[in-house]
């Protein structure tokens, strides 16, 4: 075996080795991360543990049952909190994905002038705390009595500083040859994005839906704040209520049940859309 073999060898067994470590690391983050998750589905099913949470942790409930789940929604309106839920974030993700487009399409296409500095600021506002802007939020939408009502879930949400960055740097991968063609044969600029564009956008579409719909479905500080009926409570609120007002050490295993009907939503949404993730990422290498 010559010197070459030899390195060549010696590279693979690195490699290889690398790849191990990396593995070994990465199964150890991901069972820290799991193990929470797995404490609150195995307590959801433990009858037993509406009394206390044995400490530590069972990998199997001491008395399987689904009746923790029945006294969830007994006790929480588990319903009406999710179906609120579901029309505050379907609201802001059509609002704020379709304003992130369009807005990143006009950056990214258009070139008019000043878009360098139109895109500055609108990221600038993603340095400022949202606890910064609470208050003044709050007595803006007092003042135009939107206090407990929705629009002041979708009125913010025309500004999705975050989704215009992500939708301008997808469309700069996007060939402009495609928008001249299309203006070569009389369509209009509406036209160009709606027809064109907006088609090839599923992965990064996918991609701020999660986004979105993980921060909305999770957010309790805003709801809480400008939402006053308990009609209009989205789910977050409902669990932190019913645990506020039962304690957290009473009747965990329906906390538990009730907070894994809640995460049911996300896991759904995240299983379907995880693979345009991927694929927008992939897209990213399209040149002109």
């Amino acid at each position: 075996m010559d010197t070459a073999e030899i390195k060549l060898t010696q590279r693979r067994k690195k490699i290889s080795l690398n790849q191990w470590i990396l593995t070994i690391v990465l199964f150890l983050g991901s069972f820290v991360m799991i193990v929470p998750f797995l404490w609150m589905l195995v307590t959801s099913f433990d009858w037993a543990a509406r009394l206390h949470i044995n400490f530590p942790p069972r990998l199997w409930p001491e008395e399987p049952s689904v009746k923790t789940f029945e006294a969830a929604f007994t006790s929480i309106k588990m319903f009406r909190y999710i179906t609120n839920s579901i029309i505050v974030s379907a609201g802001v993700i059509v609002i704020s994905a379709l304003s992130a487009l369009l807005s990143g399409y006009a950056l990214s296409k258009l070139r008019f002038k000043g878009s360098n500095i139109v895109l500055l600021l609108a990221l600038s506002t993603m340095m400022i705390p949202f606890e910064m802007t609470m208050i003044p939020q709050y007595l803006l939408f007092s003042k135009l009595g939107l206090v407990d009502n929705y629009l002041a879930f979708y009125l913010p949400a025309l500004n999705y500083a975050f989704g215009t960055f992500l939708a301008k740097a997808f469309f700069d991968q996007l060939p402009t040859t495609l928008r001249e063609a299309a203006i070569l044969d009389g369509a209009k600029e509406l036209s160009v994005f709606s027809r064109v564009y907006l088609p090839l956008c599923t992965p990064i579409i996918a991609t701020m839906v999660i986004l979105l719909f993980l921060g909305v479905w999770n957010d309790m500080l805003w709801p809480l704040l400008i939402l006053k009926k308990a009609t209009k409570y989205t789910i977050q609120i409902g669990l932190a209520m019913f645990t506020y007002n039962n304690g957290i050490d009473k009747q965990p295993s329906i906390i538990m049940a009730a907070t894994t009907v809640s995460l049911i939503p996300v896991v759904v949404v995240y299983m379907f859309l995880q693979r345009y993730i991927i694929e927008s990422i992939a897209l990213s290498g399209i040149k002109q």
